[in-house]
């Protein structure tokens, strides 16, 4: 008498007794790129490519051509390190309150995918690249003032003015609104003036940028203890305030123009792109209405981003 095997059980096609290694493996090929993932998220990157965004835009509004490559390239990769440390320092320093906010709470440190000595290490260890890249490839100048940005934002912005004054964004907004300048020392080995106007529109651009998402987070911020502007001065208040700050960047968003840095194709962009963000302030404050304070904050990036753009376009078509 003849026993028929029985064919072997497939599961989408993988025999039975295969699928248990077979999903093993895919688990532990998988564990490195969520790994990597976690650590990029550590980094905070969409805020990073902004800022070696706005430095990039410095190192080519620096020269009359092209930017020197080696400049160029090492400049990037440093100023990008040393802003991912910073960034993960912030979440290092701030991973009690991240953990109480709606915002914040899905971030590595918080939900125990990174440990804090991991993330301490990392952090060092970009901070660390990001300085000797900049000292031995592109400048000492630029190393020290990506250095010192480095710590007024994890240190002086973080640990001190976040928690002890509603002008903390103001105040704190002079580490945020360096990356041109770094960009621009890269470059040339200078602070320029022209690179200062550039820290002034960040700089100005910040308050209002930042505000509008306070106004819409305003109860994550009073629930930790962190004394934004909408919580210690009511929403109203900050209403203004975003107002009056987007009439001050429109008019400092002219100086380019004003002193020959930039042409009329700069210009027009400018009101243009400065006339949306203030109809959004106004109606913010005079016709408030449900989501506007996050359209408002997520046209601020878009504002920032094409002001620059401009500014580069105008440098090399004009």
């Amino acid at each position: 008498m003849t026993t028929r095997s029985t064919p072997p059980l497939k599961i989408h096609g993988v025999p039975a007794a295969d699928a248990d290694v077979a999903a093993a493996a895919v688990i532990d090929g998988a564990a490195p790129v969520s790994r990597f993932s976690e650590y990029y998220e550590l980094c905070k990157p969409r805020v990073v490519m902004l800022i070696v965004f706005t430095a990039i835009v410095g190192m080519f509004l620096a020269v009359p051509g092209i930017p020197p490559i080696a400049a160029l390239i090492w400049g990037t990769i440093g100023i990008s390190l040393q802003a991912a440390s910073a960034a993960a320092v912030n979440q290092i320093i701030d991973r009690e309150i991240d953990s109480r906010m709606a915002r914040t709470c899905g971030r590595p440190l918080v939900t125990g995918s990174l440990s804090l000595v991991e993330s301490i290490g990392f952090a060092t260890a970009l901070g660390l690249a990001g300085f000797v890249v900049l000292w031995f490839l592109v400048n000492p100048l630029t190393a020290v003032l990506t250095q010192l940005t480095l710590v007024g934002y994890a240190g002086v912005y973080t640990l001190f003015l976040k928690r002890a004054t509603p002008q903390n964004i103001v105040i704190g907004g002079a580490s945020g609104a360096a990356p041109p300048v770094l960009g621009w020392a890269a470059v040339t080995g200078t602070i320029d003036p022209h690179a200062l106007i550039l820290f002034l529109i960040i700089f100005i651009w910040t308050p209002p940028h930042f505000w509008a998402l306070a106004i819409e987070r305003r109860e994550d911020y009073a629930k930790v203890n962190i004394p934004m502007l909408p919580v210690t001065h009511g929403v109203e208040y900050t209403k203004t305030q975003v107002l009056l700050y987007t009439l001050l960047l429109i008019a400092v968003t002219i100086l380019p123009f004003a002193v020959g840095m930039s042409g009329w194709l700069y210009l027009v962009a400018a009101l243009g792109l400065g006339g949306r963000f203030l109809q959004l302030a106004i109606q913010l404050k005079y016709r408030p209405r449900k989501g506007l304070p996050m359209k408002t904050f997520g046209y601020s990036i878009v504002y920032l981003m094409a002001i620059f753009t401009a500014l580069l376009v105008d440098h090399y078509l004009i």
